[in-house]
């Protein structure tokens, strides 16, 4: 279905050998099954210039080490404009196609690196995106949020107000995405889940 080989994008990259429809889970993302602990631990001597990584988090309590017992599918690059997207599915991340991939198509899809309060003034240029693509942000972080005028911060809050003295009930959230305090790159699975992770992503495909 595809193969790796070296891309214009960054390092090594996959590229599909035939049609790929979209809806197919093109590869499951597998390496070690490891603790947000263990895996700040095991990269807290890497040089925040580094955006070199392989870890993906499943959840609040899992990450995937994809450089250790890996498959292929750390080699997918990111990119701004995706083919492709990271679903989680009972605890196991897949890549799936958004769209139908032709023959020679590079796969990629968004890494999604979650920002981080501590992050360096440079961090968008250590992790920038080099994909080509005509709506490329520029990074592979997670656009920024926009801050809300105060005028619409008032009426959200307005809207949140229990009204006629009735209690409201906590509205549900979904898993929140968590770091360990180490500035640790992680790649960030789809919201689409099936299940969202932490792959607040940061890391480069190759």
């Amino acid at each position: 279905m595809f193969e790796v080989r070296h891309s214009q994008v960054h390092g090594f990259g996959v590229f599909a050998l035939r049609r790929i429809r979209k809806g197919t889970k093109v590869i499951e993302y597998l390496g070690d099954r490891i603790s947000h602990d263990e895996a700040d631990s095991r990269y807290e001597d890497k040089p925040a210039s580094d955006n070199h990584t392989f870890l993906f988090t499943v959840d609040a309590k899992t990450v995937i080490d994809g450089g250790v017992d890996g498959n292929d599918a750390r080699y997918i690059n990111h990119g701004c404009v995706p083919n492709c997207e990271s679903t989680t599915i009972g605890k196991r991340v897949f890549i799936e196609a958004i769209r139908t991939i032709q023959k020679g198509e590079e796969l990629t899809y968004d890494y999604q690196i979650q920002r981080d309060p501590g992050d360096p003034a440079n961090v968008d240029e250590v992790f920038a995106c080099r994909c080509g693509a005509v709506g490329c942000r520029g990074s592979m972080l997670e656009a920024p949020k926009r801050k809300m005028s105060r005028r619409i911060e008032a009426a959200k809050r307005d809207a949140t107000q229990p009204r006629g003295g009735e209690k409201r009930r906590g509205a549900k959230q979904r898993g929140g995405q968590q770091r360990g305090g180490q500035r640790r790159a992680t790649r960030s699975a789809g919201v689409r889940s099936r299940e969202s992770a932490h792959f607040g992503a940061r890391a480069r495909g190759s």
